[in-house]
């Protein structure tokens, strides 16, 4: 049987889930009114409703973000939340809190969030035997680790990131931002201290390096990955960017899905969509185009290189040209480059560009003209032109042309119907069977062609169009004797006709679906195998922010303390990573030539505020804590 593969897109708010749907995602993730971990991207379910009816359209899937800690107080509206999910139709839960577990609730699917810091096979095993039908693995695995935990866990799905942000720590185990402001990550609160600038200072007080986004990642980009991903055992690859906008998730959703179109494509029946219905027409995708930090593999090949996002935490978009030339003496900047060969669009005016100047900060500026694509003057204050100099190179943050395509060159989802015309006594019949298997005919007369060949033609232009939501194709004919003649104008009638039923039935198929769905309440905490429950090897910062979720470890041996965000007096890891400043700057001391022979520790300073940075070498980590005793 084909294994199914899917492209799972973010989703800020309804419209640009239904855009990512028209882009070609299989499925979209979304957060309800509370409860997701992206504060500032709340929905309403009756917006969901209107989400998941359009995605169930094309056997696209919802899925909703529950996926924070759940304090006690909120364990019924959180309850609530779920009823609700599952009446708006939403196909699964991603989750956090295993509290969840013991709830009461209606038996809809649970996946494992990347917040349950899913990077061992031993958690990976528990987190199984616990019921949870998918597993969203950490970003910071490589391709046998990917493998090895596929294998471990067969029979649950296997999700993993290949496009978007990088958190600086294992996911569900950063405590910085509720150490420094209390606003906790895993309540969907985090400041992003990974993306402030710090000095880094020796434990003597001498200042290594200053004033750098030391610990910012470069986003993730696996786009030439996905097919080794599906052979290690992934069947969802997930975009990152519930915070996006449309345009963004439009362009990375379309680029994602023409590549794993592709792949399905070419492997000979090895896998399939796991929806059905192609985005025709419409924008050209370029990934490089949109908001970034620059590209990295991250640890995908199982080798370190170079992943801070350097001195662009906030992002400086596709790198355009060098400059060549600079008319000095002008008010503004007035300068030439000499563009990438692989630029996205050409240039135009009022394209957001910036430079990075010699002492390290990023200059943005607008280009108001632009002459030929290369010449470009901006009214910048003339403190910022003065920092231009020639063999630098220009990025464009903003790409007004290709935004403006997005916006307006919007694809159309549609559902490949094959027809066939048969003879059917004094008539004739044209069938139809869709792709997801429905389908309809309609009986007509009609005079005999004179000509078959040119009838033939004919019927193919006119039966070979799109109606609806449907992308006809007519794919047989008689192989022999004549054929009818068909005005265009009766075709497009019969087409039309033909794709209103199909309509029809599939909107009949789906509300089926959904009104023979199953709200009896169960705990899905009764109907696992506890015989089989594999116990986890981590034991400390378990999350534990609730009775249910306490009572779910107390039943493997396991007195889970309280939540950092509930006792913060316990001196805890803030961070463990698998990224290293030591490495980022050259001081490793398996880097060969750089005089290191032990990674002493280090101190991370902020305003004053002083974070303690060790080193594990044996496991190749890097841990931040407070540097108070």
């Amino acid at each position: 049987m084909p294994v199914a593969l899917e492209i799972l897109a973010p989703a800020k708010n309804k419209g640009i889930g239904i855009a990512a749907i028209d882009c070609g995602a299989d499925a979209v993730y979304i957060a309800g009114p509370s409860f997701g971990a992206r504060e500032a991207a709340g929905n309403s379910f009756d917006d969901i409703a209107e989400l998941t009816g359009y995605a169930h359209k094309f056997g696209a899937k919802v899925f909703l973000t529950l996926n924070t800690l759940i304090y006690e107080h909120e364990l019924d509206a959180a309850r609530q939340t779920v009823f609700q999910a599952a009446e708006a139709g939403c196909d699964a839960l991603i989750v956090q809190d295993l509290g969840l577990l013991r709830m009461s609730i209606p038996p809809i699917e649970l996946h494992a969030s990347t917040q349950c810091n899913i990077r061992t096979v031993e958690q990976a095993r528990w987190l199984s035997s616990l019921g949870f039908k998918r597993l969203v693995l950490a970003r910071e695995l490589s391709l046998e680790q990917i493998r090895e935990i596929a294998e471990a866990v067969p029979g649950c799905g296997i999700e993993c990131f290949v496009h978007g942000a990088l958190c600086v720590s294992y996911s569900g185990q950063c405590y910085l931002s509720q150490y420094l402001t209390g606003r906790s990550a895993n309540r969907g609160c985090c400041i992003q201290a990974c993306r402030s600038r710090y000095d880094v200072k020796d434990a003597g007080g001498k200042t290594i390096l200053r004033d750098k986004a030391i610990l910012s990642l470069k986003d993730l980009c696996l786009l030439d990955r996905v097919e080794q991903l599906a052979e290690a055992g992934a069947t969802s690859f997930k975009i990152e960017g519930r915070l996006k906008n449309i345009s963004y998730v439009s362009n990375i959703v379309r680029t994602y899905s023409d590549t794993l179109d592709r792949i399905v494509r070419e492997s000979g029946g090895k896998y399939v969509r796991s929806s059905y219905g192609t985005p025709t027409g419409g924008f050209t995708p370029h990934p490089e185009a949109t908001f970034n930090r620059g590209y990295t593999h991250y640890f995908i090949d199982g080798k370190r290189d170079k992943w801070c996002s350097g001195n662009y935490a906030k992002g400086i978009g596709e790198p355009v040209g060098t400059i060549t030339w600079i008319k000095p003496r002008t008010a503004g900047a007035y300068f030439e480059i000499a563009p990438r060969e692989d630029i996205s669009t050409p240039l135009t005016n009022g394209d957001g560009l910036c430079f990075i100047s010699r002492s390290g900060t990023v200059h943005g500026l607008r280009a108001d003209t632009v002459q030929n694509g290369v010449r470009i003057f901006s009214s910048v204050p003339q403190e910022v032109s003065a920092m231009l100099r020639i063999g630098m190179k220009v990025y464009r943050s903003y790409n007004q042309e290709f935004e403006r395509s997005i916006s307006r060159d919007r694809p159309i989802r549609l559902i490949p119907a094959s027809t066939a015309l048969s003879k059917d006594g004094d008539g004739w019949t044209l069938s139809v069977l869709t792709v997801n298997g429905i389908s309809a005919e309609r009986h007509f007369r009609a005079e005999t062609a004179s000509n078959r060949e040119k009838a033939e033609s004919g019927l193919k232009a006119s039966l070979s169009r799109k109606s609806g939501l449907f992308a006809f194709t007519l794919t047989e004919l008689p192989e022999e004797g004549p054929l009818p003649f068909l005005p265009s104008s009766a075709a497009n009638a019969l087409r039309r006709e033909l794709a209103a039923e199909l309509e029809s039935l599939l909107y009949d198929r789906i509300d089926a679906v959904y009104d023979e769905a199953d709200m009896t309440e169960s705990v899905p905490w009764e109907r696992i195998d506890h015989s089989r429950l594999v116990p986890p090897k981590q034991t400390t910062q378990l999350n534990c922010a609730n009775s249910l979720s306490k009572e779910v470890y107390a039943a493997v041996g396991i007195d889970a303390a309280p939540a950092y965000e509930l006792d913060a007096s316990r001196h805890i890891e803030f961070m463990r990573c698998k990224y290293c400043i030591r490495y980022e700057m050259r001081l490793c001391p398996r880097q060969p030539g750089n005089g290191v022979r032990k990674a002493a520790p280090l101190y991370l300073v902020n305003n004053d505020r002083h974070i303690l940075v060790t080193f594990n070498c044996s496991s190749c980590e890097m841990v931040l804590k407070s540097a108070n005793p």
